[in-house]
């Protein structure tokens, strides 16, 4: 792997030389293993958002949570929800806080309790929700994504609190949400609901990735996302396809002739319109990206320019559904009409309103032999990028680069935190930084999702040290403070 940024960032000196770095490593290592005692206990909790899962094991989740940041000496602490447009409840989120002393920033510390569903039990090696430990990993769901994020927030708020004691003046507030696992349904909500509660000069969201093991990186870019339904239509009604077949082509067919209009020749998006951001920083090698991604021998890759910018800040068009019969329920019938769902991740800088009129109006364009096609849109969600010259930005490079011994990379996600979007929408001031413990082998949604430990626990430091130059003055130059 190629790092094109090889320089480490470096912290103001005058703030440096105050800070307890030997001291907070040392408390992080003593009471790692507690950490992970932890860490184990809330993996045995199946804290699932999903409707057809139990709620009682989610408001289980919360308790335990809510005991976990009470431990840190917290007394401040809430289980809070707003309701949900069908009239029912949104998931229990974890709400803590210690205010700043006159003149000092608060930072908000977000991660979710809620997981994924476990998936096929057979396609793990040990029980989902019972931690397993296995050549440096922590194996079971939740593990990586995202309570180890909730875990690296009160393991560095111990270590600092134990460390500087009376010195911690910045505002701390814990925000551990619910549901973000059912698309956060009631975010944007309980943001309005408790935005005096939750402000903040700098929130960390502990949600995201490191480059590889051994290699920190902050994410400081995310694609956003439109998706919508597309409907080829062809005639009123089902044809037996022997009797019309042939002078009549059946609506799959012609659907899957439109589905093609979206890429060109050499698999880039070919939807007129949409935005190309600039080529990034990192080499992703090709053959890391095929072992990352499972790809099978001989499968060429698509598209054009590096391999991250693909990832990054390209557009990416997917078909994640259709609605035809399935082999073992086909019949000789020319169907009338066929279905799709689309999904388009679109780059950072990008309207996803513009992205989705650029593709409803390239669905009419090229409607194939005449048929009805019609686009139907469906969700959007803004794509984030941080600025990178900030202080928190800059401090939190940092405090990775000092924690894993190695210069902290910048990243993009291809994926989509589309709750970021109601973030920078109702704290608007505030420096958003996405941070992560997982690595490409986490395997986050998938069975047999894992975490590193020795990272995890890089992960923690960093943090801790990231609080800590906060404390030390690093965002009074650039930033007006609040009082929480």
């Amino acid at each position: 792997m190629t790092l094109e940024k090889t320089g480490p960032t470096v912290l103001d000196p005058q703030i440096a030389s105050h800070l307890p770095i030997t001291e907070l490593r040392a408390r992080v290592a003593e009471n790692f293993a507690t950490t992970v005692a932890e860490l184990v206990e809330l993996v045995a909790i199946p804290g699932i958002a999903w409707e057809a899962f139990d709620a009682a094991q989610l408001e289980r989740s919360a308790e335990a949570v809510a005991a976990l940041v009470r431990s840190t000496g917290l007394d401040d602490v809430q289980i809070l929800r707003v309701p949900k447009n069908d009239g029912g409840q949104g998931g229990p989120a974890v709400v803590a806080r210690k205010l700043p002393a006159p003149g000092m920033p608060t930072v908000v510390l977000y991660a979710h309790h809620d997981v994924q569903p476990p998936g096929d039990s057979t396609l793990w090696n040990s029980e989902p929700f019972v931690a397993v430990e296995r050549e440096g990993r922590l194996y079971g769901r939740g593990a990586a994504d995202d309570k180890a994020g909730i875990m690296a927030h009160i393991a560095s708020f111990r270590a600092l609190t134990e460390t500087l004691g009376e010195k911690l003046g910045i505002g701390i507030t814990f925000f551990i949400e619910g549901e973000e696992e059912a698309g956060s349904p009631t975010f944007k909500d309980f943001l309005q609901e408790y935005r005096e509660l939750l402000a903040g000069d700098v929130i960390v969201v502990a949600d995201s990735a490191n480059w590889q093991v051994g290699i920190p990186a902050l994410t400081t870019s995310l694609r956003g996302l439109v998706d919508g339904t597309v409907e080829v239509r062809v005639t009123e009604h089902a044809v037996h396809s022997g009797m019309f077949g042939g002078p009549l082509l059946d609506a799959p067919t012609l659907l899957a002739r439109l589905i093609a209009t979206f890429h060109d020749d050499q698999g880039s998006v070919a939807v007129a319109g949409l935005h190309r951001g600039a080529e990034g920083d990192l080499d992703y090698p090709e053959e890391m990206f095929r072992a990352d991604a499972a790809v099978l021998d001989g499968v060429k890759l698509a598209g054009r320019g590096s391999i991250t910018s693909r990832l990054w800040s390209q557009p990416a068009l997917s078909v994640i559904g259709m609605d035809i019969p399935s082999v073992d329920m086909s019949s000789n019938t020319l169907l009338p009409s066929a279905r799709a769902k689309i999904s388009m991740r679109v780059a950072p800088g990008q309207d996803p309103a513009a992205a989705m009129e650029a593709l409803s109006a390239h669905v009419a364009a090229n409607a194939p032999f005449g048929a009805l096609a019609t686009f139907t849109p469906g969700e959007a969600g803004q794509a984030f990028a941080t600025d990178t010259t900030a202080a928190a930005a800059r401090t939190a490079l940092w405090a990775m680069g000092e924690s894993w011994g190695v210069p902290a990379v910048e990243t993009g996600m291809g994926g989509s935190i589309p709750f970021i979007a109601d973030l920078k929408e109702i704290f608007p001031d505030a420096q958003i930084l996405v941070t992560g413990v997982e690595d490409p082998d986490s395997r986050a949604h998938s069975a047999n999702e894992s975490l590193h430990l020795g990272d995890f626990e890089k992960a923690i430091v960093a943090q801790a040290l990231l609080l800590a130059a906060v404390n030390g003055g690093a965002l009074r130059e650039h930033n007006a403070p609040s009082n929480g």
